[in-house]
């Protein structure tokens, strides 16, 4: 009997010591922190997504037939949506025309209020030129 015992104790010992070898516990090794992981989203590329969304349904919007109302959108990317509440057409200093905005956006976050400028380039590309948050 007391060599069962004996034996019980090695085994779990012998069990036991592969849970503590990843310890390390007297290395003078150092962390490597040249590694680094994409598992963290960058922020910049939602918010990028999210102008680029606001953008899309600015300058896509028939001014004429929304009748000032206002206008959602939404970004599957990111998360986000907001509500466009006011746009107003106009041409700039160099013909151009542009269209400025008033939009909520509504995210992890939190909810924000922001003013934009968008403008049609040359090549007929609309081009974001402000995204300000306000307050």
């Amino acid at each position: 009997m007391r060599g069962l015992g004996v034996l019980a104790v090695m085994m779990s010992g012998t069990v036991l010591s592969g849970c503590m070898s990843g310890l390390d516990l007297f290395s003078d090794s150092k962390v490597d922190t040249s590694l680094r992981t994409s598992t963290v989203s960058n922020g910049n590329t939602e918010r990028l997504t999210d102008e680029i969304t606001v953008r899309n349904a600015v300058s896509s919007a028939d001014l004429a037939r929304t009748g000032g109302n206002a206008i959602p959108w939404a970004n599957s990317a990111s998360g986000s949506a907001g509500v466009i509440s006011s746009i107003a057409e106009n041409q700039d200093r160099s013909g151009r025309t542009c269209r400025d905005f008033v939009t909520t956006k509504h995210s992890y976050q939190g909810i924000a209020n922001f003013t934009g400028r968008t403008c049609m380039g040359n090549s007929g590309e609309w081009m974001l030129l402000a995204f300000d948050r306000q307050g």
